[in-house]
């Protein structure tokens, strides 16, 4: 391991004990895929901040949703003296040589988020099955039949898939019975909202508007597919999002957004700076607090540790307030009548 000095008295068992560590010559780089994205500031933020609590400096670079330049960019961490990568992968395809480079020059890696089939690679995400799972009750639940609409995440991002599976598994028993219909599936290149209002318009115009509820798999994606409903004056059926974003939350005190997952990005950004310090320190990703063997979907067996996600709905919009995650005023903007904290 390069410019490591701190010498760590024994493994570090938990992550809660890195924080104590002074890491003052070891560098943590944070390769983001698409920095634009509302939640990656709280991310960032969180990161800085166990870094800082650590002693460790913080560097990053942002992809700007391209995989060609996530590998450059990744390259240039290295060449600044990354002790440590956090990787946020735009394709967890294309990302292999990044995480090669890295073991070359001895330099660990997380997968932030997202999965890196790579065992060299520690895993550190939410259940994003049970995310998926928790999205379509939701919806489910307000929409118990009628033809609905799966507006997926990126292809080129697993988090989709994971996704798609948990939501599948909840609604399965209702579209074996023919309470429910799937009359529109597609995936969002890059998750943008952009490209998942376009999908939902042409979805919308092939079902000659025939939709009652849409499974939306974030907050961005989400707000892509309100737009189009809003458009066609279909504002309020059920959908689903995940994430927290301050506009989603929003939307569901207005009710027209049904849930929003919650994954509170502040947790996964503080444990990913202190794993980065811990396994940049010497530590073994199974010393990791909450490490656990995992097998991806592809086979390949890795360390991980999942994170547990809320959904929040209309009936306890008060737990992101009371947690201090939006301010009332934010959550509740052009609220009227709404539900608690906004009545």
């Amino acid at each position: 391991m390069r410019k490591i000095a701190v010498l760590l008295a024994g493994a570090l068992l938990s992550t809660s004990a890195i924080t104590a560590v002074q890491a003052q010559d070891i560098t943590v780089g944070v390769s983001w895929s698409n920095f634009q994205e509302e939640r990656w500031k709280t991310d960032e933020a969180a990161i800085k901040a166990a870094l800082e609590a650590a002693g460790a400096t913080y560097i990053s670079a942002d992809a700007q949703s391209s995989s060609a330049k996530q590998l450059s960019d990744i390259e240039a961490l290295i060449a600044q003296g990354a002790d440590a990568l956090i990787i946020l992968a735009q394709d967890a395809q294309a990302i292999g040589p990044a995480v090669q480079a890295a073991a070359d020059e001895g330099i660990p890696v997380v997968g932030y988020d997202r999965l890196i089939e790579d065992p060299r690679a520690f895993y550190l995400t939410f259940d994003n099955v049970e995310v998926g799972r928790m999205q379509a009750r939701e919806v489910l639940k307000a929409a118990p039949e009628g033809n609905y609409v799966m507006i997926k995440g990126s292809p080129t991002d697993p988090n989709a898939d994971f996704l798609r599976g948990g939501q599948q598994e909840v609604l399965q028993e209702a579209i074996d019975s023919g309470k429910i219909t799937i009359v529109g599936e597609a995936y969002t290149d890059g998750w943008l909202p952009a490209n998942a209002q376009r999908n939902m318009e042409q979805i919308l115009t092939a079902a000659n508007n025939d939709v009652d509820a849409v499974v939306a798999s974030n907050d961005g994606t989400a707000g892509g597919v309100v737009a189009a409903l809003t458009a066609q004056g279909m504002e309020g059926i059920p959908v689903s999002g995940q994430d927290g974003d301050h506009a989603a939350l929003n939307r569901v005190a207005k009710g027209t957004q049904t849930v929003s997952v919650w994954k509170d990005a502040r947790d996964l950004g503080t444990a990913a700076g202190e794993i980065a310090v811990a396994l940049a320190g010497g530590a073994s990703m199974s010393d990791i607090d909450g490490a656990q063997s995992w097998t991806s979907p592809a086979g390949t067996e890795l360390t991980a540790r999942f994170l547990e996600p809320v959904p929040v709905t209309a009936d306890n919009l008060t737990v992101v307030v009371d947690a201090g995650w939006i301010e009332q005023s934010a959550l509740c903007q052009g609220v009227e009548n709404g539900p608690a904290p906004c009545n």
